[in-house]
């Protein structure tokens, strides 16, 4: 007798378990679906996998009168699965109470898809974009060290370097610019003569306007400003070239076939822009001052011949030799982070774009920030 009052003790946790919370019931055009017990946080587990074996190949007519107490947990999981029920069949609820009903309303409209996305605050966008610049630094050190590798290589052995391609990137990016330098160079010549001229016409000093325009454009301003034109040039066409590259899987393929794309891809690039860039640089000294040298006829009166024969008085070798050290940095700044950006594209255009942009964006930040640095050592260096 004691064995047996244990057992109807333990019979109903034992029903209850064993799925007595939904009951089927098969007609030849639907399928019944009978809720019962209670659907709280407590069995919403059990519920789960009872419903989880509910078939949808018919119209359901779910009746929800059994139910005899629920929660938001229990009404929540009553959503999800009328939802996935209603994406396969039609749905039919009967037998639901107006306590049922309020709870459905007010979850229904206060899920997770009508609830408007939170904004990061002011601090949360700081520490994030902290975070990708700490993982771009660390990429890009991680890309300078494998260069620097492959570059160690290579000088060990000089048979493995690729002329050909440098050769073409030095035509691609350096001759083939030489009309939109020309062309920049020449309007910040006239442009620094201008104003230059209205400020020392007021103290007679006209002549010193060679001074300013030769050792401005020479020192600083030809090759920051040749610097910016290929950074949006030609850094972003490495960028371009590499990322389609990487979209098409063409990386992948060298990799596989045993090729090292710094190799064949990197090194051809960062020598061929570091020989055209000082070379470019050159070009726009000349048309720089050439520039300056039509303004300051126009606007002071100077003739040719006075301004070059100030310019030889002031302009020393010094100057010029100081701004062609820039070219090679800039060069190799310019177009690492170029073939930098082009191996962080992934697999779709946007990032493409994207990247591009960075690229270019980066580049002309190096270049000015490298830039003042050379100011400061120089000035440090009183030369």
């Amino acid at each position: 007798m004691v064995i047996i009052a244990k057992l109807n003790l333990i019979l109903p946790i034992i029903e209850t378990m064993n799925g007595q919370f939904l009951k089927l019931n098969r007609d030849q055009d639907h399928l019944n679906v009978i809720s019962t017990g209670e659907w709280t946080l407590q069995s919403v587990r059990q519920i789960e996998k009872e419903l989880a074996k509910v078939p949808y190949d018919k119209k359901i007519i779910w009746d929800v009168s059994g139910v005899s107490d629920f929660d938001s947990a229990g009404v929540l999981l009553f959503i999800e699965y009328l939802e996935r029920f209603e994406k396969k069949t039609t749905v039919k609820i009967l037998g639901y109470s107006s306590a049922q009903k309020e709870m459905y309303d007010l979850l229904r409209s206060h899920t997770l898809e009508n609830i408007p996305p939170r904004k990061n605050g002011f601090l949360e966008n700081i520490g994030k974009s902290t975070v990708e610049l700490y993982k771009d630094i660390k990429d890009f050190v991680t890309f300078l060290g494998e260069l620097f590798i492959t570059l160690f290589h290579i000088l060990l052995n000089p048979k493995n370097i690729r002329f050909k391609e440098m050769v073409y990137h030095i035509h691609h990016s350096g001759f083939n610019a030489l009309v939109i330098i020309g062309l920049t160079s020449f309007l910040v010549g006239m442009v620094i003569a201008y104003q230059g001229a209205v400020q020392l016409a007021k103290f007679g000093a006209d002549i010193f306007i060679v001074d300013t325009v030769g050792i401005s454009i020479v020192r600083e301003l030809g090759p920051m400003i040749t610097a910016i034109v290929i950074a949006g040039r030609s850094g972003s066409a490495y960028t371009a070239e590499i990322g389609a590259m990487k979209i098409t899987e063409e990386i992948a393929a060298m990799r596989t076939m045993g090729f090292d794309p710094y190799n064949f891809l990197v090194l051809p690039r960062i020598f061929a822009l570091m020989i055209a860039l000082p070379l470019l640089i050159f070009f726009a000294d000349l048309i720089g001052i050439l520039g300056g040298m039509v303004a300051s006829g126009m606007q002071l009166n100077i003739s040719f011949g006075q301004f070059i024969d100030r310019l030889y008085e002031v302009l020393e070798v010094k100057h010029y030799i100081l701004g062609m050290i820039k070219g090679p940095v800039f060069a190799f700044l310019i177009a690492a982070v170029g073939c930098f950006r082009g191996f962080q594209v992934s697999d779709n255009t946007e990032s493409l774009g994207l990247h591009t942009t960075a690229s270019v964006v980066n580049s002309i930040f190096l270049v000015i920030a490298f830039d003042a640095l050379f100011s400061v050592i120089y000035t440090e260096l009183d030369i």
